[in-house]
């Protein structure tokens, strides 16, 4: 029974089972298409939203151009920042209808809108350069270049030629105009205004030193301190100060010893004054001689003096102010158009500065021709300057065209070429000037030619570099190629050394001119002694004795070789009472007519003598107050101790029945008379 029951217990829990998996499977089957069912659903809900969405976001380009319009008619001013998304928006709009309905109505509103907004942009662009770009004040060019004497900072002056929120608006203009706008024009706006800028900048400083400027000195500005708060500036930088003035000094020097003779107070030598009225026909002539030249009027000078000091002041402007813009450039100016937008923005400015040297070595030019060589010196402390500013010219340049960096070699050369012939012009000059009767002062004083050439000479001193760099330019030797400061300063030794050559010769030429070899004795004497002061009290005596070491020695051998020749006028009146020339008479023996018709004779040719030499060497002139000293009181002494003697032996002789008539003069009235040489008002 047992079994029995045991089996049918298995065969109901199978079928239980069976029927428990029987529902499970019904119930699967009935759940499984329901699940599919609702992930279709889902998945169709998606692609429904992503459907409205891709819709949404197609229908926005279509409202790109409703929503946009107003801001982009109206312009970016104030508000660049939006203005700048909305031109995104458009940019996409545009990108959309382009790639997915190229011929949709609304492409060509979108495309018309964001050429709209692009020109605001530009426009914008060049509103912003042109309202706020303007020219550098002069007062702050000169503190840029010169830098203030109070001021020990060591920090760059930094020009802020824009504000700083106009600088970071045309900085976003101009990357969106490069990267999405695909258009270079701003560029050319921006040269073109930061170039006119630049131009007005250096003009202005130009007129500022044509109103403001004197001949005693150059208007620079007050203590940057006591700038206005607005002044755009940053941390000044102190800096060499110009010396105005070095073009008139040769010609004032001229004037100064024309007017004041060679006194010391006034000249390089200790010199005095000419004498007489021969000194006042000199004054005349030379003072004509300055007007025929320069102008009747000194303000002439004064001019002459603020447009050169004016263009050496030009000319580091430009390059400071060059600087500058460059500085700005490269802020606003995408970078592989930097340089080429530089080259156009300075080409103005430098054109201008180049063409007025160009002008200034076109008038030396025709001043060599007139023989004016004080106006060729105008060019020695430009050529000077452009030459120191050459390695700041050449590295503000650095990347601009080729004929761009040449302009100031150019001008450096032609100065060089200009001013070294008429370096050479000058000696020829020197050695040529004809003899003239006319034109050798009657007294025998310095000629003007003298006086001319060693104040040109003395004024190379303040340019020896620059002069001796001249020079060089001109020589073709392999040791002129590599040209060190010494040998430009041997070639200036040399060329010295000629111009003083040259002059001995015509100083001898021309003192053949006189008759009376006394006076011509005179004349050279006067000449060399006021070259040898004149190289002595200078720096010249140094710069001669690089090439020729005894200069000072064959100058005094020179001058004391005019001074024999001079004594020897005096030897027809000493030889009427030289001892040797005396007869012998025994004392207390009666003259004979004879005898005392010789004694008489004596008496007479030496006062006639005397009186005739005093009467004319007293309107000669010897300025010099120490080699006139030296002179007389060697004269005096010959003459003294011979007519001292001669009257010694033959005054209480019976020789005449009227003593006075033959012994005028007591031996001390001999030295005052003599005293009295070479001085018109004794």
């Amino acid at each position: 029974m047992a079994g029995i029951f045991d089996g049918g217990g298995d065969i109901e829990e199978v079928s239980i089972l069976s029927s428990f998996e029987s529902r499970l499977m019904k119930l699967e089957n009935s759940i499984i298409p329901v699940h599919k069912q609702t992930e279709n659903l889902q998945r169709l809900q998606e692609n429904v939203e992503k459907t409205l969405s891709c819709l949404d976001h197609v229908i926005s380009y279509y409202h790109v151009a409703k929503d946009t319009e107003k801001i982009i008619k109206e312009g970016p001013t104030g508000r660049l920042e939006e203005y700048l998304g909305c031109m995104a928006r458009i940019q996409k709009a545009v990108e959309y209808f382009q790639d997915n309905n190229p011929d949709s109505p609304e492409l060509n509103r979108v495309k018309s809108l964001f050429e709209r907004g692009k020109e605001s942009l530009e426009s914008e662009f060049r509103s912003l350069m042109t309202r706020h770009t303007k020219p550098v004040p002069p007062i702050l060019i000169l503190d840029l270049i010169s830098g203030d004497d109070e001021i020990d900072t060591q920090e760059d002056m930094i020009l802020e030629h824009l504000p700083e929120s106009v600088l970071q608006d045309t900085v976003r203009i101009s990357l969106w105009l490069v990267e999405y706008g695909r258009n270079q024009d701003f560029m050319n706006v921006y040269y073109q205004i930061r170039s006119s800028q630049l131009d007005r900048s250096i003009k202005g400083l130009k007129e500022h030193f044509r109103k403001n400027s004197s001949s005693t000195g150059i208007p620079y500005s007050p203590a940057i301190q006591n700038k206005r708060k607005d002044t755009p500036t940053k941390k000044p930088i102190k800096r060499p100060v110009f010396i105005p003035g070095t073009i008139r000094k040769a010609q004032n020097l001229l004037k100064q010893y024309s007017q004041h003779g060679l006194d010391g107070k006034k000249g390089a030598s200790n010199l005095i004054p000419m004498e007489g009225h021969e000194h006042d026909l000199r004054v005349k002539h030379l003072s004509d001689t300055l007007n025929d030249k320069h102008g009747p009027a000194a303000g002439r000078d004064d001019m002459l003096d603020i447009e050169i000091d004016a263009y050496i002041h030009c000319v580091s402007a430009f390059v400071k102010l060059a600087q500058s813009e460059y500085q700005l450039l490269t802020e606003i100016i995408p970078e592989h158009h930097q340089k080429k937008t530089f080259d156009s923005l300075i080409q103005e400015s430098l054109d201008n500065l180049m063409i007025e040297g160009d002008n200034i070595v076109s008038a030396a030019r025709k001043a060599i021709i007139r023989h004016d060589y004080s106006a060729v010196l105008t060019i020695f402390p430009i050529l000077r300057h452009l030459k120191q500013t050459k390695p700041e010219f050449d590295q503000v340049l650095q990347g601009t065209a080729a004929s761009t960096k040449n302009k100031l070699p150019g001008l450096i050369t032609s100065m060089e070429t200009t001013g070294a012939k008429a370096l050479e012009d000058f000696a020829d000059n020197i050695k040529n000037d004809p003899d003239k009767e006319y034109n050798m002062p009657k007294d025998g004083t310095v000629h003007e030619l003298t006086s001319n050439a060693i104040l040109f000479l003395q004024q190379l001193l303040d340019f020896q570099e620059t002069a001796g760099a001249m020079l060089a330019s001109q020589e073709t030797s392999s040791s002129a190629s590599s040209y060190s400061s010494e040998f430009s300063r041997r070639l200036l030794s040399t060329y010295i050394c000629k111009v003083l050559g040259n002059l001995q010769l015509n100083l001898l030429s021309k003192s053949k001119v006189y008759e009376d070899p006394a006076l011509s004795a005179i004349f050279l004497h006067n000449n060399y002694n006021y070259i040898l002061k004149s190289l002595e009290k200078s720096e010249l005596i140094q710069l001669v004795a690089v090439t020729q070491k005894t200069v000072e020695r064959s100058y005094r051998e020179l001058i004391e070789q005019q001074i024999q020749t001079y004594q020897r006028s005096w030897l027809k009146v000493t030889e009427y009472i030289s001892e040797r020339n005396l007869p012998v008479f025994q004392s207390g023996v009666k003259l004979k007519d004879k005898e005392r018709q010789m004694i008489k004779e004596r008496f007479k040719g030496f006062n006639d003598g005397l009186e005739e030499l005093c009467k004319i060497q007293k309107a000669w002139a010897i300025p010099d107050m120490e080699q006139r000293d030296k002179i007389r009181k060697a004269q005096k002494n010959i003459v003294k101790e011979t007519y001292s003697a001669f009257l010694h032996r033959y005054g209480n002789v019976p020789f005449t029945k009227n003593p006075e008539k033959y012994i005028k003069y007591r031996v001390d009235q001999v030295g005052e008379m003599i005293e009295k040489l070479f001085d018109t008002s004794a």
